[in-house]
């Protein structure tokens, strides 16, 4: 107890984990830039319900607008710095919150995406860590309340791994994991790029689906073409990854190598990926929508730039093409801009050579 926390951005998965960390006791200041959301934490703190099994609790919270974050500069500096800002957000965030650090303070990267080299090239690699939040389903349906779409992980699934950019452990990592662990389950990795990359597999093929179809999770699941793509845009990603040589973890509860051979053809690993997702979806509610999804419905600027075309960046780079995120990730960037309306057909249409 006793170090200074920021969490930088309270949407879903800085609300979710940050009201845990409040509510256990820690000093805590959350930096949002929706001026209605602090508005309201300030007001009635930070509530956070759960589809299943979790009761639903509210919190008192220090929340600060980022005009207002400049009120750090006459208190103890920051130790411990989340930030939890959509990835295009990551550079500006840093920034902000780099001038409060105490000489010894840190930031861990607590986002989608691989981010832990922006963050690094402003505060440098001695002071950045990543935490990886696996199949956590979180939302911010209205200011002042985060909603998880599902109970919590627990035993059967760790949510939340926490590592040193250099794979060993170290008390800094051990404090991460710590205090996420208020959250849900949580362990130290070694392997945080492995883990970067599984998640970003994860995010490839529901993410930009979601987005652009106007579905939730269960529906793209129920639909044999989208299943097919999703399977399809996660092979890619893997094989780009193993290409890289990470040590890729397992991926929605499968080997990696098993939804590459779906997406690559092979009719007995889509039968176990099939059983495998239709079994995870069953712990989902059937409404919840990917990250992606729901920033397309509140029309604001999708991460698809930094999910699916950064996989086919990455794939170009070492002459692997990838075909189906390529596709994906114009079509998002169109519905994103108005020139589409979210459509199923976008893809269930889709001829790829």
């Amino acid at each position: 107890m006793g170090r200074k926390i920021a969490i930088v951005g309270a949407g879903a998965v800085g609300g979710y984990a940050g009201a845990h960390i409040a509510q256990a006791g820690e000093d805590v200041t959350f930096i949002d830039p929706w001026p209605e959301h602090v508005e309201h934490m300030r007001k009635h703190g930070l509530r956070v319900t759960h589809a299943m099994d979790v009761a639903e609790f509210s919190v008192p919270v220090r929340a600060l607008h980022v005009t207002d974050a400049q009120q750090l500069a006459k208190e103890k500096p920051v130790e411990i710095a989340f930030v939890c800002m959509k990835s295009y957000d990551t550079a500006w965030a840093t920034m902000l919150i780099q001038q409060y650090l105490a000489p010894d303070g840190y930031v861990v990267s607590l986002q989608n995406c691989m981010n832990e080299e922006t963050i690094a090239g402003i505060v440098g690699w001695g002071k950045t860590l990543g935490c990886i939040a696996s199949s956590i389903t979180v939302n911010l349906p209205e200011p002042g309340h985060i909603h998880r779409g599902a109970g919590k992980g627990g035993a059967a699934h760790t949510v939340f791994r926490a590592g040193e950019v250099h794979g060993r452990i170290t008390p800094r990592a051990e404090e991460v994991c710590r205090l996420v662990a208020y959250s849900d389950s949580a362990k130290v990795t070694e392997n945080l790029w492995g883990e970067r990359w599984s998640k970003l597999v994860a995010n490839v093929m529901g993410n930009g689906l979601s987005a652009c179809t106007g579905l939730p999770g269960a529906d793209i699941l129920q639909s044999e073409s989208l299943r097919r793509f999703s399977t399809k845009l996660g092979s890619e990603a893997i094989r780009v990854g193993q290409a890289q040589g990470y040590q890729l973890e397992e991926i929605l509860h499968l080997p990696p190598d098993m939804i590459a051979r779906a997406g690559e053809g092979d009719e007995a690993a889509m039968r176990v990926c099939d059983e495998q997702r239709f079994k995870d979806g069953k712990r989902t509610s059937s409404q919840q929508r990917p990250s992606m999804g729901q920033d397309m419905q509140k029309g604001r600027r999708t991460e698809i730039e930094f999910l699916n075309g950064f996989v086919v960046r990455e794939g170009e780079k070492i002459g692997i093409s990838c075909v189906a995120n390529a596709a994906l990730t114009d079509i998002v960037k169109r519905v994103e801009r108005g020139d589409l309306n979210p459509d199923p057909r976008h893809i269930t249409e889709l001829r790829l050579n």
